[in-house]
């Protein structure tokens, strides 16, 4: 149900005056309502130190009545937000119905922004490249990982883009495995993973020679800090390579981890995975390595499927677009017609 308007009037007011309480002074100016919270838009007095704001999200959701507020900056404006109980999911195959064609190729749907309007990222451009997905259990990652795939695999032809699923405890990516997008099968080992990683950056290196780039080839990793655990400096190393040059050639990293650390998000991370999808993590520490802004505020977010796009050190709150794991199977028995030729590699032995 949506609040009504001396609702929201009176929590303005309300927000106002705990700001002047503290010498924190503020205008609330306005603000948007989602599906999973309500932001209020202030501007603060010239005098005012926005850490001085940020150091009141106690008192505020106090105020407020609300568990917790998350507060970020966004140019001129501070945001204080309001968690709302997410009754119905953002349906997948609602938003890509919405688009039509308006997507264009090797675009994947994220979900709905604060807007309302349907969020969506081209992996080919040059400021995306490769995704590192971040958030802890229940957060929504790996369903996300699953919507930015399905998303991909409705809007492109087989032929003209390929899936590698590395899926170490076979929970995030199985329901996609029937796709006729995906190469082989699903990769359950970090032994295998290495394998199938050396092939790829060797592939890497052909198209480099060639100058081909087609197909486009997404490699799509669960769990990626266990992989660096279990697999060592071989697997860590493949990556590194594919992260730094795989632009080129087509091939794109979509990464998932639910462990944010500083030496998980090293120096190649940062530096080759421009983009960061940042759902609910356990702290601030967590939240400002995973999303490389201090206070972006990810450790207060709702989970299920609430998260931050982040890039060029602005980030975007959304509410991630939802596909179900019987959709998912049902989709692969979609785009796969009885004696359809789908792509097929041997696997490495």
């Amino acid at each position: 149900m949506l609040p009504d308007r001396e609702w929201l009037e009176r929590s303005a007011d309300q927000i106002e005056a705990i700001l002047a309480l503290h010498k924190a002074e503020g205008l609330v100016l306005g603000g948007v309502v989602t599906p999973r919270f309500i932001q209020f838009r202030v501007r603060l007095k010239p005098s005012v130190r926005v850490n001085r704001v940020m150091s009141l999200a106690e008192e505020i959701a106090l105020g407020l009545g609300c568990e917790s507020v998350r507060i970020s900056r966004s140019g001129a404006f501070v945001h204080i937000e309001l968690p709302r109980q997410l009754t119905e999911p953002v349906r997948l195959f609602k938003l890509v119905e919405m688009l039509g064609d308006d997507a264009p190729p090797n675009t994947a749907v994220l979900g709905l922004e604060e807007s309302g309007q349907p969020l969506l990222l081209r992996l080919p451009a040059p400021d995306v490249v490769h995704l590192l997905i971040v958030g802890t259990t229940g957060s929504g990652k790996s369903a996300l990982a699953r919507t930015i795939l399905a998303s991909l695999a409705l809007k492109n032809d087989a032929q003209l883009l390929r899936m590698i699923l590395i899926d170490p405890k076979r929970r995030g990516f199985a329901p996609l495995a029937h796709l006729p997008h995906i190469e082989g099968e699903l990769i359950d080992n970090a032994q295998a993973a290495a394998m199938q990683l050396r092939l790829i950056v060797r592939e890497m290196e052909r198209r480099d020679a060639e100058r081909v780039s087609t197909p486009l080839l997404v490699v799509a990793i669960d769990e990626l800090a266990d992989l660096f655990q279990t697999g060592g400096k071989a697997v860590e190393g493949a990556l590194t390579r594919l992260a730094q040059r795989g632009r080129q050639s087509g091939i794109h990293l979509i990464a998932c981890t639910q462990k944010p650390s500083a030496s998980l998000i090293g120096s190649a991370i940062k530096a080759n995975f421009p983009v960061r999808l940042v759902g609910a993590v356990a702290g601030r520490d967590e939240a400002r390595y995973a999303t490389g802004i201090t206070d972006s505020g990810a450790e207060k977010l709702a989970g299920r499927g609430d998260f931050l796009l982040v890039a060029k050190g602005e980030a975007i709150r959304f509410q991630a677009a939802w596909i179900s794991e019987e959709e998912c199977r049902a989709l692969g028995s979609r785009l796969s017609p009885p004696g359809a030729e789908v792509g097929w590699r041997r696997p490495a032995r």
